[in-house]
């Protein structure tokens, strides 16, 4: 879809919406192509993909003391 500035800037949340829904939109100035308005993609992680990354120490997932606890919350 191509529109030119003056609409683009009149309906910006509909080309937006359009956009998202992966279609392509041009805007254009005095009739010539310049801007191109799409969906930005994100990769997503892979389970697994920060093996090696990073190291547990032994005992990381036990309880906290109350002492500790409190600790996080003192300023």
């Amino acid at each position: 879809m191509e529109v030119n500035i003056h609409e683009a800037k009149t309906h910006l949340s509909r080309l937006i919406e359009r956009a998202l829904a992966g279609e392509e939109v041009i805007i254009a100035k005095s009739g010539n192509p310049v801007v191109r308005l799409v969906r930005i993609e994100y990769a997503k992680p892979e389970l697994g993909s920060a093996a090696g990354q990073f190291t547990l120490k032994k005992g990381w997932d036990a309880p906290l003391t109350d002492g500790e606890i409190a600790g996080l919350f003192e300023r």
